[in-house]
């Protein structure tokens, strides 16, 4: 075999220097991505206990329900006390499974029942972006539950009831936008965890879908956001829905309460775009007069 010309050498060796700084851009990227969507997610306001001051990611912060009172695991890199030692394959599958990385089920207080609708690669890019943080050597405090409760196993039954795998599909008679607005509602934002009643089980009662929660957690009422005229949002325009979600202010000059507040300090980091379609999305949802209490 001849000699490779010394011209061919030298675009080798750009090829090879280039490589790295290719590598990382993509994570780079990966990274901003998943901050995006984290902050979509409302990461912050289950996995930081900002009243403590603690560290972000690091954990402590409570969540009472009728079930007994969770607490947000750290999510730092932390190989110890946070999910240091978690590969991307063991994160999607908390995401789209519901399951540890040992397959122990998570408690659905993690709302993986609407998560699972994301895609694989904003799974991934989530992944990355929480790699990229600091490390935080902090314990996990434990959940305070029900006696029957404690054994895991019993989730086998409320997962046959209540959970589907996704990833979620579009519609294809909606928008694109529509569609945008969907996905960053039921499977990013996870709106209908709060705002959708629940049964004696804890599962959503989906035929009562966004009608409004009176039993949220933290005793908080998470308000009917249908478009129904007298109890949701019917009369509210679009642009009402796009600004509650920039600043918290309602049509009537008032502000959204401590539940929801913490929901849009992440949207109100989205683009103007993603605000618009989840506002399109919100506003497509049919009246529904008949909340449970």
């Amino acid at each position: 075999m001849p000699p490779r010309p010394v011209s061919s050498w030298f675009t080798i060796l750009a090829i090879a220097l280039l490589l790295p700084s290719a590598a990382s851009a993509a994570d780079d990227a990966a990274i901003a991505r998943g901050a995006y969507l984290a902050a979509a997610a409302g990461c912050d306001a289950c996995h930081t206990d900002k009243k403590a001051g603690t560290p972000r990611f690091s954990g402590g912060r409570d969540l009472d329900t009728r079930f007994g009172t969770f607490y947000g695991p750290n999510i730092t890199p932390d190989p110890v006390t946070g999910i240091g030692k978690w590969s991307e394959t063991d994160f999607l599958r908390a995401m789209r499974e519901g399951k540890d990385p040992e397959g122990n089920y998570l408690y659905p207080i993690f709302p993986y029942p609407a998560f699972t609708g994301m895609t694989d690669h904003d799974i991934a890019d989530i992944y990355a972006f929480l790699m990229s943080q600091k490390p935080v050597d902090r314990l996990s405090h434990p959940e305070e539950v029900k006696l029957l409760l404690r054994w895991r196993n019993v989730l086998i039954g409320w997962r046959t009831l209540f959970f589907t795998p996704g990833p979620l599909k579009p519609d294809p008679k909606q928008s694109d936008e529509w569609n945008r607005g969907r996905y960053l509602a039921e499977a990013v934002g996870h709106c209908q965890e709060c705002h959708t009643p629940r049964n004696f089980l804890g599962g959503l009662d989906r035929k009562h879908a966004y009608a409004g929660n009176p039993h949220a957690p933290d005793g908080n009422e998470a308000p009917d956001i249908t478009s129904d005229p007298k109890e949701g949002i019917g009369d509210w325009k679009l642009d009402d829905v796009v600004e509650v979600l920039k600043s918290g202010m309602t049509p009537g000059g008032d502000y959204v309460g401590q539940g929801m507040s913490e929901v849009v300090d992440g949207t109100s980091q989205l683009t103007d775009a993603d605000r618009h379609a989840i506002a399109v999305y919100v506003k497509s949802l049919p009246p529904i007069t008949a909340t449970p209490k």
